[in-house]
C-alpha cells in the first residue's frame, strides 16, 4: 500500500511540481488549496504526511498545525512546512508548533522527496518493545506512550522524542544544537536553538516532581540526571 501525502498549498504550479515528484517516488497524493479544506482532509483521511504551506486562504498553515497537534487523534501526523517565509523566527515558530521539518521556497523537489522518505522511514523503524523506564517515568517507544507514576502523561510527539533522547543519553550534557539536530532533524541548528528551550520548559512542567532531573547546564545545554532502574 502506498504512503499517502496531503499537500495543502494554494499555488497551482507548486502543487503540480510536488504532485509529479511525489507520485514519481511512489506516493499517493491528495491536495487542498485552502487552509480550511486542508484541515478537513487531514482529519478525514489521516495521511501519512502533510506538506503544509504557511500562507493560505481560510486558515494559515500555523493555525492548521496548531489544530492538528492539539487533537490526540491527529497529533501523530507528520508535517513538513513549506513556505516562502524562510526567516529564523518563522522556522522557530513552525518547529515549536510541532512541525517535523521545514523547507523554504524555492526548494529542490529531490531534496523534499528525500526528506519525506527519511521522516517516514524514521517513523517506522522505531525498535519494537523499546521501553525506557527511569524512576517513575516510562516511555513506550513502540506506541509513543508516556506514563508518570503509572498515570498517562500527555506529551506531544516532539516532547516525547526530546525526553526520550535525553533519557537515552542520561548523564551526558547535550547542547541545544545537538538536540535540535537529533530531535527535529534540522540542519541549521545554530539559528533556531530557542525552540529547544521552549520544549524543555514544557516537558519540565509536565514532569511534576521529576522536573529537577532535567537539568540545565549553563552555557552548555541540558542533561537528564536520573539513573535507570530497569
Amino acid at each position: 500500500m502506498k504512503d499517502s501525502i496531503l499537500i495543502v498549498e494554494d499555488e497551482p504550479d507548486v502543487v503540480d511540481l510536488l504532485r509529479y515528484n511525489l507520485e514519481r517516488a511512489g506516493f499517493s497524493v491528495m491536495t487542498a488549496a485552502t487552509g480550511d479544506r486542508g484541515l478537513e482532509m487531514a482529519r478525514a483521511n489521516r495521511p501519512d504526511l502533510i506538506i503544509l504551506d504557511l500562507m493560505l486562504p481560510g486558515m494559515t498553515g500555523q493555525e492548521i498545525c496548531r489544530a492538528l497537534k492539539k487533537d490526540p487523534e491527529t497529533e501523530p501526523l507528520l508535517i513538513v512546512m513549506l513556505t516562502a517565509k524562510g526567516q529564523s523566527e518563522d522556522r522557530v515558530k513552525g518547529l515549536e508548533l510541532g512541525a517535523d521539518d521545514y523547507m523554504a521556497k524555492p526548494f529542490s523537489p529531490r531534496e523534499l522527496v528525500l526528506r519525506v522518505q527519511a521522516l517516514l522511514k524514521r517513523l517506522r523503524t522505531v525498535p519494537r518493545s523499546a521501553t525506557l523506564q527511569i524512576s517513575g517515568i516510562s516511555l513506550d517507544k513502540t506506541n509513543f506512550e508516556a506514563r508518570l507514576d503509572g498515570q498517562r502523561l500527555d506529551l506531544t510527539t516532539t516532547e516525547f522524542k526530546l525526553l526520550g533522547l535525553l533519557i537515552e543519553r542520561r548523564g551526558k550534557t547535550l547542547s541545544r544544537e545537538t538536540l535540535l539536530t537529533d530531535v527535529w532533524k534540522y540542519q541549521n541548528a545554530s539559528v533556531d536553538t530557542r525552540t529547544v528551550d521552549t520544549h524543555i520548559r514544557r516537558v519540565r512542567e509536565k514532569l511534576g516532581k521529576y522536573a529537577g532531573r532535567l537539568e540545565t547546564v549553563r552555557g552548555e545545554g541540558y542533561r537528564f540526571s536520573a539513573e535507570v532502574e530497569s
